[in-house]
């Protein structure tokens, strides 16, 4: 079935409502602080919603089918991670960042520890969120849209220039404001087309195609619930995943922290936090559902998997195709118009928050140290929209040279995407939780946990499995950061005191 105006119809409209919503947001915006923070006045249910629909993106999207459809339901053993991860960062980590006066999460760095710390941290956020925007844009038109609009893949790079420019507009008119009614809006679609999406494929298995069929779900084998970090996918090895991931995104993710912020108290960014989690949770469990429909599917109808092969074999581009197949006029149109919202949703966040921390970490401390004038906040503000505009370009045309990376897409997350994620969280576990922590000490905490991550993640060290890549550099991170930091504190107490301890 090919793609029909009708279609065509509906994605064209969605992406012309997410330019009018960029609009009507940009006559709010009179500083640069209307643009980053949305004047701190942010509704908390909506910030919650933006925060779930920045984080899930299309990634999530199209991973979590095709890793229910090949390996089972193992990943969403995760959800049990969720009530701890919400304790934690609504306990220790969301009142300690309302507390401080900031529009960068890294200006905190540098008033707890220093300088070198606050750099390093931006280095590795841009680093994180640069590599994160290209994966979605390139994975949402070579995964899913290659396979919905069945055309040719040589046309990748010039649709992710397409996409990412016109999120590009919607984001550098409205700032925050555009990018949460944005997410809202595109939230709402991404569930309505999914749940639309598990009806359907049930109503189109006969009496005799069984969901509950053994043999559908025969290439699962035995499930592991053990702790092992040389294994990939285990019960327990998922559960710690998912909490450190959790914690970690929450509490060192400028796209979180300036979500925070942008709310009135610590018990606003709390209820903003526990809506994106629980978010996260119900879409897991509805894309699990329909990675399990998807598959039935498939198995009772094995003939359309494109260039033979298994389900095994196609996990991941199962439920794009089942969209283009499947799915009658209108509907295919509707999950379409849901994919791209995760992709734009994220993007836009991305844009938003990096176009900040580069403004306020970076330019403004240069015109500091150069002691030109101070800039006004109408100049701020074209700047930052300015930033916003190149470094969506630059995403853009990245995705020409987005390197092969080995595994399916799941795998790819996580040696790729999560790859800066506990580097960048050692950092804020120093200044917040260490009080004796120095400069120095965090500096190469950090560094060595970006280390280990590599190690993990592309040379396979100890043959420690992809998915305890962020577990492990954030423990290793962590215990060199407190030991380097109580040996620079015993030689600033030995040379303060005539070389006595």
């Amino acid at each position: 079935m090919n793609f029909s105006i009708i279609d065509w119809i509906i994605v064209i409209a969605y992406l012309l409502l997410m330019l009018l919503i960029g609009y009507l947001s940009s006559r709010n915006n009179k500083t640069a602080e209307d643009y980053i923070l949305g004047g701190k006045t942010m509704n908390p249910f909506m910030i919650g919603i933006s925060l779930f629909a920045t984080l899930f993106s299309t990634l999530s999207y199209l991973s979590y089918p095709g890793e229910m459809i090949k390996y089972g339901p193992v990943f969403l053993a995760g959800i049990l991670a969720l009530p701890l991860a919400n304790w934690i960062v609504g306990k220790f980590l969301i009142p300690k960042f309302m507390q401080m006066n900031v529009k960068s999460a890294y200006e905190i760095l540098e008033i707890q520890l220093g300088t070198n710390t606050r750099k390093l941290a931006v280095f590795f956020f841009l680093c994180l969120r640069f590599l994160w925007m290209t994966t979605i844009i390139y994975a949402t038109v070579d995964i899913a849209m290659v396979p919905i609009l069945n055309i040719d893949r040589s046309l990748v790079p010039y649709i992710s220039i397409a996409l990412s420019i016109l999120t590009v507009i919607y984001t550098t008119m409205g700032g925050i404001k555009a990018v949460v009614r944005t997410d809202v809006a595109q939230s709402f679609i991404m569930f309505f087309g999914l749940i639309m999406t598990i009806v359907f494929v049930i109503s189109q298995l006969s009496p005799d195609q069984s969901l509950l069929n053994p043999s559908v779900y025969a290439h699962w084998g035995s499930f592991d619930w053990g702790i092992h970090p040389t294994k990939r996918m285990t019960v327990g090895n998922i559960i710690i995943l998912i909490l450190v991931i959790q914690v970690c995104t929450a509490g060192s993710d400028q796209m979180a922290i300036q979500r925070y912020l942008s709310t009135k108290s610590s018990k606003d960014a709390s209820s903003s936090y526990n809506i994106s989690l629980w978010g996260g949770g119900l879409i897991k469990i509805l894309l699990a559902i329909a990675g399990i429909c998807v598959m039935a599917f498939f198995f009772y109808n094995p003939e359309i998997i494109e260039n033979g092969g298994t389900i095994y074999d196609h996990a991941d581009s199962l439920f794009p195709l089942y969209i283009r197949v499947g799915l009658p006029p209108g509907l295919t149109g509707l999950i379409t118009a849901a994919l791209l919202a995760a992709a734009m949703s994220s993007l836009s966040s991305g844009l938003n928050s990096s176009s900040t921390v580069i403004l306020e970490d970076i330019l403004k401390k240069r015109k500091k140290k150069g002691r030109q004038a101070p800039s006004d906040d109408k100049s701020d503000l074209k700047l930052i929209k300015k930033i916003s505009f190149i470094l969506g370009i630059l995403v853009a045309l990245s995705t020409f040279f987005l390197p092969y990376i080995t595994g399916n897409l799941f795998d790819i997350i996580q040696k790729v995407v999560n790859l800066v994620v506990a580097p960048l969280f050692v950092l804020f576990f120093m200044a917040l939780f260490v009080p004796y922590a120095t400069d120095r000490s965090s500096v190469l905490a950090g560094v060595f946990s970006l280390a280990i991550a590599i190690l993990i993640a592309f040379f396979e060290l100890f043959g420690i499995s992809s998915l305890w890549v962020t577990t492990f550099s954030l423990v290793g991170g962590i215990t060199l950061g407190v030991l380097l930091s109580f040996i620079d504190n015993l030689l600033i107490i030995k040379r303060n005191n005539g070389g006595k301890v």
